[in-house]
C-alpha cells in the first residue's frame, strides 16, 4: 500500500538545519544558496580566497556588490520568494531575522519524513482515546507539594497509546517520501499574531521578529509506502497479550486524525473570528470542507504537520479552555503569565503571509493511503 500527502497550506517539516545570511545571497526576489565548497576550490586558484575567507569571518551578510557573481554561477540551488512583499520584508529586517529555516533535505533532493507522519497520527489517537478522568489525574500531580512537570503525561499518553513494545502505532511503517523537485519550494513570510484584550474587545498584534521559512507550496504531493502488520495484531490472543482493548485499524487511525483535526480547526476558526482575520478564517473554512471530504473517505485524514503548528497541534487534551487544562497550564511556570492574563490561550498563532496578507496556517495535509 501506498500513501499520498497533499499540502494544503504552505508546509516546513525540517531536520533543525536554518541558512545563515552568510550562506545565501538575496537577488532579483530569489534566495541563491551559495555552493560554499565550489567556491573555495575555485578562488583557491587566484588572490581572491583571503579577501572572502575575511568577508566571511566579519560579515552579517554577504556583500552582493562583491560577491553576488557567486550567486549567479555559484549556487546550489535558487528558491524565489513568495511575493515581493516577502523580499521587501527580507530587506528591512535585522540580521538575527534572516536565517532561513529548510526543508528536510537528502542527496536526491527535499522528501516527507515518515516519522513525522507517524508522529502525527498518534498524537490524534491519544486525543480521541483520552477521557477526562485522565484529565483530572494530570490536575491532581500538579497540585502536590513537589510537582514534577516533567512527563506530566507520561503516564496517561501510555494508558491511551502505549510505547516502547506496547505502542500501538507498532504495527505501523511509515517510509520516508521519494524526493520531489525544488521548483515545488518558495521563501514564505511568517509572522507571529497576538491576541490582545482591547477594552472588552479582541484585536490582534504582530511581534515584530519576522520569519523567512523554505515551505512546500499548497498542491505539492509526497509520495511514499504504508505498510505494517495490522492484520497479526487482531488476534484476542495477541491483544491480551499486548493489554489492547481493540485493534488498530487504518480506518480508526483515519477516523482519530480527523476527530483531531476538527478539534484543531474548530479552535482556529474561533481565533480567527476573535482576531478578525477575514483571511486566516477563509483558509479554515477551505480546510473544513477538506476534511467534511476526508470524513466520507475511510483511507483519507487531515493532519496538521511539522513547524508551526504550534502548541495545539503537538499536545492531545483536547480544548486548552477547559477547566481542569487551564489549572495544569497555570501550574507550570512556562504557561502561567499567558493563563493569568485571562485570554484564550494559546493566545499566539504563526500566520503564513501570501501576497502579503495574513492568510494561512502553517502545515496543513491531506493523507490518502492507496493500494
Amino acid at each position: 500500500m501506498n500513501y499520498r500527502v497533499t499540502a494544503l497550506t504552505p508546509l516546513l517539516v525540517g531536520n533543525g538545519e536554518q541558512l545563515s545570511p552568510i550562506d545565501y545571497m538575496v537577488y532579483r526576489e530569489q534566495v541563491s544558496v551559495l555552493d560554499q565548497n565550489r567556491i573555495f576550490r575555485l578562488l583557491a586558484k587566484g588572490p581572491r580566497l583571503e579577501g572572502y575567507l575575511t568577508q566571511l569571518r566579519r560579515a552579517t551578510k554577504l556583500d552582493f556588490a562583491s560577491w553576488g557573481g557567486f550567486a549567479q554561477n555559484y549556487a546550489l540551488h535558487k528558491i524565489p520568494f513568495e511575493h515581493p512583499t516577502a523580499a521587501q520584508a527580507w530587506e528591512q529586517a535585522r540580521i538575527e531575522d534572516l536565517f532561513i529555516p529548510t526543508f528536510n533535505a537528502g542527496p536526491k533532493g527535499p522528501y516527507l519524513t515518515g516519522s513525522s507522519l507517524k508522529g502525527a497520527l498518534r498524537t490524534s489517537y491519544v486525543f480521541t482515546h483520552a477521557d477526562a478522568k485522565m484529565m483530572e489525574h494530570v490536575a491532581a500531580r500538579v497540585e502536590q507539594d513537589r510537582p514534577n512537570y516533567r512527563g506530566l503525561a507520561d503516564e496517561a499518553e501510555y494508558r491511551t497509546a502505549g510505547s516502547g513494545l506496547m505502542s500501538r502505532m507498532r504495527p505501523i511503517m511509515l517510509s520516508d517520501s521519494t524526493p520531489i523537485a525544488r521548483d515545488r519550494f518558495k521563501i514564505y513570510l511568517v509572522r507571529t499574531a497576538k491576541l490582545e484584550d482591547r477594552g472588552g474587545k479582541f484585536g490582534v498584534s504582530y511581534k515584530p521578529s519576522p520569519v523567512f521559512a523554505e515551505m512546500a507550496s499548497p498542491g505539492s504531493q509526497f509520495e511514499g509506502q504504508f505498510g505494517g502488520h495490522l492484520e497479526k495484531f487482531t488476534d484476542a490472543g495477541v491483544l491480551k497479550a499486548f493489554r489492547w482493548k481493540e485493534p488498530v485499524t487504518l480506518n480508526a487511525l483515519a477516523a482519530a486524525a480527523n476527530k483531531f483535526a476538527r478539534q484543531l480547526l474548530e479552535t482556529e476558526s474561533l481565533f480567527a473570528n476573535r482576531a478578525g482575520l477575514a483571511g486566516l478564517g477563509a483558509t479554515v473554512v477551505h480546510l473544513l470542507r477538506e476534511l467534511e471530504g476526508c470524513e466520507t473517505n475511510p483511507n483519507s485524514c487531515l493532519l496538521a504537520l511539522g513547524w508551526g503548528g504550534g502548541f495545539l497541534a503537538k499536545t492531545a487534551f483536547g480544548n486548552p479552555e477547559a477547566g481542569d487544562y487551564r489549572k495544569v497550564l497555570k501550574a507550570i511556570p512556562f504557561y502561567q503569565k499567558a493563563i493569568q492574563s485571562g485570554l484564550p490561550f494559546p493566545k499566539t498563532r504563526r500566520i503564513v503571509h501570501l501576497g502579503g496578507q495574513p492568510v494561512s496556517l502553517p502545515g496543513w495535509v491531506r493523507l490518502d493511503l492507496t493500494s
